[in-house]
């Protein structure tokens, strides 16, 4: 049986390019002392924007654990598939996130509800505090989810055989964040449907917006990420879920202000724990073109120039996780005459920095697709500044998100 370790990091790789600069953060913390599974992922959505196809997740994968010898486990994740979507990801993955927010709260029969309630009564009460109220409403909200995360996991079952993949629930591209008692009712529903999920991504409280740091109050999601470290204990106990079941926190990147807290309930409770990094390192493309100046720096100014125009466009698939304030926007004529340092100050994520602009990184991050029509001319301005970009992409990986999650080092 294929399992996750405790600790897994998503790396998402837009074009493909930083692998093994990726993986090089990996080494160094098994060097400091703690084993990190790298699991590269890339979404439907990603694929289709940029024209790749899954077979070169796994090659990049590959090519890279075999050029730094890396000996440990590693991943191959298709990143929030549904049943629309799987099959193309069959022969390349062996990590499936199962994303079934588009059907929280819809309709679910009476009968169902009514049925799931009489089953679970003795859920009631005990350590989370459920009550009756709570789960009705909470079975009527996510069994359809459910229902339709337990569809695909049997065509996972039946197409790469049981056991032969690793299987996450996403839950967390939605509006309203999970409570830990409906994550609870949530987790006692994936059991019952034999869903043998090892991670579980549910929404947090605040905003996870893409690129930049966590937006919200710091003492609760510590409350809350404590409690849902503890339904997720109670749910391997009660339920028979996997023993390694653990959280999953999506766009995990740039969230320097929790990174304390989820190290801190880490070593409380010995649990693991998943962060996907999806963004991070396109964005440390862009600043590494930017920094290496002439041609590349022309090239990174004409790509936001085009963003900026598309703004709409390229922030509607992601409205749930950017909070993009145009009038915050620099004017693509005021970007033309920057220097280097000034474009590299407003795009990467130094909080220290007055000059650092979230807004300006969150249309980057999703404008991804520019880069893609520009082809060969980007493919080889990456090619030629590789040294700076690879350099830039591990000490990214590294300082800003692995050292302080994992290891309780200070990052940015």
């Amino acid at each position: 049986m294929i399992t996750l370790e405790r600790f897994s990091m998503g790396i998402g790789d837009r074009f493909g390019q930083e692998g093994e600069a990726q993986l090089a953060a990996f080494v160094r913390a098994l060097a400091a002392g703690v084993e990190i599974i790298p699991v590269w992922n890339k979404s439907n959505r990603e694929h289709t924007l940029i024209g790749t196809d899954p077979a070169s997740v796994r090659a990049e994968a590959d090519a890279a654990t075999g050029a730094l010898g890396w000996k440990r486990p590693y991943r191959v994740d298709a990143d929030h598939i549904g049943l629309k979507t799987v099959d193309r990801f069959l022969a390349a993955s062996d990590f499936f996130t199962i994303d079934v927010a588009d059907f929280i709260g819809q309709p679910v029969s009476e009968d169902a509800v009514r049925a799931f309630v009489a089953r679970h009564q003795h859920l009631l009460g005990g350590p989370f505090g459920l009550t009756s109220q709570m789960l009705e409403r909470a079975a009527r909200k996510y069994l359809l989810a459910v229902q339709e995360a337990a569809q695909i996991y049997r065509y996972l079952e039946k197409t790469k055989g049981t056991g032969q993949f690793i299987a996450e629930v996403s839950m967390d591209e939605t509006d309203t964040p999970q409570t830990p008692p409906e994550l609870l009712v949530i987790l006692a529903a994936l059991a019952e449907a034999g869903v043998q999920a090892q991670t579980i991504a549910p929404k947090f409280s605040g905003r996870f917006n893409k690129g930049v740091d966590y937006v919200g109050d710091l003492a609760q999601f510590e409350r809350e990420f404590a409690d849902d470290l503890a339904v997720v204990a109670f749910a391997v106990r009660e339920f028979g879920l996997p023993a390694n079941l653990k959280l999953s926190i999506h766009s995990g990147s740039d969230k320097f202000s929790l990174y304390p807290i989820v190290h801190r309930q880490l070593r409380r409770t010995g649990a693991g724990v998943h962060v996907k990094t999806a963004g991070t390192t396109w964005l440390e493309e862009v600043a590494g073109l930017a920094r290496a100046g002439g041609e590349a720096l022309r090239l990174a100014k004409e790509m936001y120039a085009a963003m900026y125009a598309r703004r709409e466009e390229l922030a509607q698939p992601y409205r749930t996780v950017i909070e993009i304030d145009p009038k915050q926007l620099p004017d693509p004529a005021t970007v033309n005459h920057w220097t280097s340092d000034q474009f590299v100050a407003a795009l990467r994520h130094d909080p220290k920095n007055p000059r650092f602009n979230p807004h300006f990184r969150q249309l980057v991050h999703v404008g991804f697709k520019v880069a893609a029509e520009r082809g060969r001319e980007f493919r080889d301005a990456l090619t030629a500044h590789r040294a700076l970009i690879a350099e830039w992409v591990t000490d990214n990986l590294y300082r800003n998100h692995i050292a302080p999650l994992f290891l309780g080092a200070n990052g940015v």
